[in-house]
This record gives structure tokens, sequence and C-alpha cells, in this order.
């Protein structure tokens, strides 16, 4: 085909439609929906462990704000059997892409989802996760992760799974802060923290 020529779909005298146009409009498209998805592609900092967790001010301030908290057990041996499909979906879907046992039992263990906005100016923002296990009596651990400039609505996410899970047990009690400054202007808690 002779792309320096136009041909035209239509009407010859009509239409702006031109067939080299079509490659330009198809390549112009992909790139654009490329680039939208890499710019919507934003991976979760790294959580931090801490050695100890040392206490802040509190100092509570309303453009931070938990808007919601969801929490996954997945101890496979715990399961009830159910037969609805989107319940056994989400039991898999934790469980991907584990094929062994010894994958299956790194994935195994308590997933904390927390769900926050900053309303106000951009802040450098860390949640910490403070968290009981079982096996530990009232010792508590923590986790961080920090966000450079966050503003608007973040999804945080902390696992207790693997080895920590399986020599120390589930998660009894837990909070989480939002930490801007050293100070805490944000939080949430399970019913039993003390």
């Amino acid at each position: 085909m002779d792309f320096s020529k136009k041909y035209y779909l239509e009407d010859k005298s009509s239409s702006l439609f031109t067939l080299y146009s079509l490659p330009f409009t198809a390549c112009t498209l992909l790139i654009a929906g490329c680039m939208l998805l890499v710019g919507c592609m934003t991976s979760q900092p790294p959580v931090v462990k801490l050695e100890k967790a040392n206490v802040l001010p509190l100092q509570i301030d309303p453009h931070f704000a938990f808007r919601k908290e969801t929490q996954f057990f997945n101890e496979p041996t715990t399961f009830r059997k159910t037969s609805s499909d989107a319940i056994g979906f989400m039991r898999r879907s934790y469980m991907w892409p584990a094929t062994t046992k010894l994958d299956r039992d790194e994935l195994r263990g308590n997933y904390f989802n927390f769900y926050w906005w900053n309303h106000g100016a951009p802040e450098d923002v860390t949640i910490r996760f403070e968290y009981r296990q079982a096996a530990l009596g009232n010792e508590v651990l923590a986790r961080e992760i920090t966000y450079p400039n966050a503003h608007g609505s973040i999804r945080s996410v902390f696992k207790v799974i693997g080895d920590d899970y399986l020599e120390n047990g589930r998660v009894t009690a837990w909070r989480a802060l939002l930490i801007v400054k050293g100070r805490i202007v944000g939080l949430t808690q399970s019913f039993i923290w003390k």
C-alpha cells in the first residue's frame, strides 16, 4: 500500500479520515495507554522493622485520618468450608503464587490493610504498625513505612507472615499511627489494645 497517497474510506471529497493516519492513530493511542499505566503504577515504599518503638507525643490533626482497616488471617487449617466463590477466590489469592508447602508456609499469617488520607498540605508521613503476638505476651513489635510528600488517599499494607508468624503466633492486638514531624497526628487500634 502506498502511504504517500490519501486513500479515503468514504466520499473522496468530504472525509477527513485517511488510511495512512490509522497507523499513526493506533501508535499514539498505544503510547498514551502505556504512559497512563506506568503513571498509575505506584509501588509501596519498603516496610522497616523497628528494634524498639519510641513513645511519641499525641497531637491529633483533622487533616489526617484513617478511613478503613481490613484484616485477613491466612491460616488454611482454620478455614470453614464455604460454597461462596468470592470467599474461595479471596483465600486462594493470598496463597498465590505458592506451589510447594514451603511456599505456602511463607504466606501464612496476618495481613493488614490501612486506608488513610491527608487532606492538608503534602507532608512526609510515617505510618507505624505496632502489634503484639500470641507467643510474645506483652512485648510490642513495630514496623514502619515512610511516604515522602504524602497527600490524598493512601493504602498501606503490613504483613506478619512466614517465620514471624510461624515462630511467634498470630497477631493478638495492634494499633496504627500516622506520624508527622515526630508527633502522632492520627491513630486507630484494635479494641483490645492497651
